[in-house]
């Protein structure tokens, strides 16, 4: 038996893969969401129907003001709408978002998000 050579490639092993990962993501930066093409992909899925002018003023009190609105909770409330029910832990319950987001891919949703969050709006934080 040899235990501590075994421990030692077992070390080694772990140290390369985490190096290996270090380099991936130092040589991956993150790409910054874009807000013109929210604004583009926004006006394709005329969001302003339902969310009205700037989103800021709905059509029906049952839809929400958007502008404004902090970009990491619209991209997540954007991926549970296109996940619907399919996991009812996770996923939203609404045609109308279901069939306007369906075609979305990430990059698409988080450049949405960041246009949203760019507008002014008349949301406020509560203190």
């Amino acid at each position: 038996m040899n235990k501590p050579n075994q421990a030692l490639r077992t070390v080694f092993k772990a140290a390369s893969a985490a190096a290996v990962l270090g380099a991936f993501v130092a040589f991956n930066p993150a790409v910054a969401a874009d807000a013109g093409n929210g604004k583009v992909l926004s006006d394709a899925h005329n969001c302003a129907a339902c969310h009205g002018p700037g989103l800021n003023k709905p059509v029906s009190p049952e839809y929400p003001k958007l502008a404004g609105q902090h970009s990491d909770y619209i991209f997540f409330a954007l991926r549970q709408y296109q996940i619907g029910t399919g996991n009812p832990r996770f996923g939203r319950n609404n045609a109308i978002m279901a069939a306007q987001v369906q075609s979305l891919s990430p990059s698409d949703m988080k450049d949405i998000a960041a246009y949203i969050e760019s507008l002014q709006g008349d949301l406020v934080e509560k203190k």
